[in-house]
């Protein structure tokens, strides 16, 4: 695996994490509360994405997060 697929690798890791951790935070806390919590992995987040070259393309990795997870969901 190349330098550039870890660091998309990496990328995509990290917002699956922000999605997660907003998923959980959003669900149980008040506003401010939640903002506090996603403050860390937002920034881990955008980092990622601008170390693999994806800052302002964050639908396309979303999209491929997505197909990811349905080609998962066909073959098992």
């Amino acid at each position: 695996m190349n330098a550039t697929r870890n660091a998309e690798l990496a990328a995509a890791q990290a917002c699956l994490r922000l999605l997660h951790t907003a998923r959980a935070a959003l669900t149980g806390c008040e506003p401010a509360t939640a903002a506090s919590l996603l403050a860390l992995p937002i920034a881990e987040a955008d980092e990622a994405l601008d170390r693999a070259g994806l800052a302002g393309n964050e639908a396309w990795l979303l999209d491929k997060l997505y197909d990811l997870g349905t080609e998962t969901r066909v073959h098992t």
